[in-house]
This record gives structure tokens, sequence and C-alpha cells, in this order.
């Protein structure tokens, strides 16, 4: 894992799909759970959909926490 991937998961949106428009750190995690069986897309975002569900099934979202911070202070 880069650690610039983690920095990526509160600042990057979701490019397309239902969720569209959504941080990637926001999206629910049945859709998350739904890109694992049926695979992660190809390439960055899905490097980062595979991250966040890891985060997000294993009960670390709170790691984002002070990344959200800083970027929320950052705009």
């Amino acid at each position: 894992m880069n650690p610039a991937d983690l920095e990526l998961l509160v600042n990057r949106t979701m490019p397309f799909g239902k969720y569209k428009g959504r941080l990637i750190a926001d999206l629910p995690g049945h859709y998350l759970n739904w890109f694992a069986r049926e695979g992660f897309p190809a390439g960055e975002i899905g490097r980062l959909l595979e991250l966040m569900h890891e985060i997000d099934h294993n009960g670390l979202s709170d790691l984002l926490k002070p990344l959200r911070q800083r970027s929320e202070s950052a705009s």
C-alpha cells in the first residue's frame, strides 16, 4: 500500500456508477462489497476501491479522520 493512496481516498471522487461524485472514503460498505465480489476495475480507481474495501471491512475507517480534517482545512 502506498501511503499517498490514503490521502486520495478522502480527495478523489467516484468517477462512475450509482455513487458518481461521492468521495471514495464515503462509499457505502455494501457497494464496496459488491466490487469485492464482482471484481474491482483496473487502474487507480480499482486500487483505491480495493483499499477502501479493506479499510471498511476491517473497521479501520477512523484512520481517515485526520486526513479528512487536513483536507477540509486546506479547502
